[in-house]
């Protein structure tokens, strides 16, 4: 069985990243939560026995050095975030992965095992959907390539993880949820969590 983890990544550039958090806690405290969340994304993707694949937003970053050594390295390529989700999982579909799991860098509640629960449920459903508080999603695994998925999506509002789920109903395609978990977009969404970053 082939498996791939795929983690969307937005390049740590002062300013660009973590806005909304940004805006109430200024560049640099936002630059900073970013990092922090960046580190736990990858320390509980480690355990995790598939292939991880690693999408930059815009440029792959001068020291790769500091990723585990069984990293593989891509550049997300499209318009909007939905064709490079597309993108990503046709790129890796085509070379035979068997389940594909993506995840993004915004979620402190996600622990491996949500991710090996993802992977478990592909065994036996088509889709498997990480549903996230704010109506988002903050994991997507599938089996098969299912290019509707990402289209006629409004991308960044509560309405993701609803339209998704009546597409796959629709189309009768199988799918499975993992528990509900609150990505930090907000100065309230990183006061909840903090606690468990402090050293």
């Amino acid at each position: 069985m082939k498996d791939g983890l795929l983690i969307f990544q937005k390049n740590a550039e002062l300013g660009k990243v973590k806005t909304r958090l940004a805006a109430t806690l200024g560049d640099q405290a936002a630059f900073e939560v970013y990092g922090q969340l960046v580190q736990y994304t990858h320390s509980v993707a480690s355990p995790c026995h598939a292939q991880k694949i690693l999408f930059f937003s815009n440029f792959p970053e001068g020291d790769l050095s500091e990723y585990p050594a069984n990293y593989r390295f891509e550049l997300q390529s499209g318009k909007g975030l939905g064709e490079k989700m597309r993108n990503a999982f046709q790129l890796l579909f085509d070379e035979k992965f068997d389940r594909l799991v993506i995840i993004g860098t915004d979620c402190a509640e996600i622990t491996s095992e949500h991710i090996s629960a993802a992977f478990e449920k592909l065994g036996t459903n088509d889709v498997v959907i990480g549903p996230a508080e704010d109506g988002g999603y903050y994991l997507l695994g599938m089996r098969i390539f299912i290019p509707g998925l990402f289209e006629g999506i409004p991308w960044s509002t509560d309405q993701v993880t609803s339209l998704t789920k009546e597409y796959l109903t629709r189309n009768e395609i199988s799918f499975t949820l993992l528990p509900t978990l609150s990505d930090v977009d907000l100065e309230e969404d990183w006061e909840r969590v903090k606690d468990k970053f402090k050293s």
